[in-house]
């Protein structure tokens, strides 16, 4: 995996920390209580945030690159900044194609023949991405990297790997939690 880390993403690392780390009484996904959550859609919803994020992950786009695919939901927000940095068109992806109109996986710039790059806000496991490349190596995209704002150390780049995907990451969980620490 590929992260960027220097002064100026420790500061980015700080400052989306602080704006999506909310304390209190929160319920996750497992069922468990937490006094603690992050709300990575905090980071997405700031548009100066939101810039500075796109500007860090434009040095991360592979060479080649010809199609930015963000997946739902947070990566749209993600992927359309970044496509103002590096000047690529855009596809975005559902989770499902949906059963109306168009009928597709993937609305915006066409993928098939093309090399793609998925982004994704946040990777944990690498499950999302894992299905959604599948599914767009399937309507003829060719993928060999994904990127991400946030990867949390999970697993996920070990699993993107097992199918063939260098995933690139702006920032960790550690970048985060480092300011905290020291």
């Amino acid at each position: 995996m590929d992260t960027a880390t220097d002064h100026g993403t420790a500061a980015l690392a700080r400052d989306i920390d602080a704006t999506c780390r909310l304390t209190g009484r929160f319920v996750l996904r497992s069922g468990r209580v937490a006094d603690e959550y992050f709300d990575k859609y905090r980071f997405e919803a700031d548009p100066v945030l939101l810039d500075r994020v796109a500007a860090g992950l434009a040095a991360l786009v592979p060479p080649g690159t010809e199609v930015l695919a963000g997946l739902e939901m947070g990566g749209i927000p993600v992927v359309t900044a970044l496509a103002r940095h590096v000047g690529l068109p855009c596809a975005f992806v559902r989770k499902t194609a949906k059963p109306y109109g168009t009928a597709r996986l993937a609305e915006g710039a066409e993928v098939a023949g093309r090399r793609v790059l998925v982004v994704e806000d946040v990777v944990t496991s690498g499950g999302q991405v894992v299905i959604s490349t599948g599914q767009l190596r399937e309507l003829g995209a060719r993928i060999d990297h994904a990127l991400c704002v946030i990867d949390r150390a999970e697993g996920g780049g070990e699993a993107l790997a097992g199918h063939g995907i260098t995933l690139r990451a702006l920032l960790t969980r550690a970048d985060l939690e480092a300011h905290r620490a020291g």
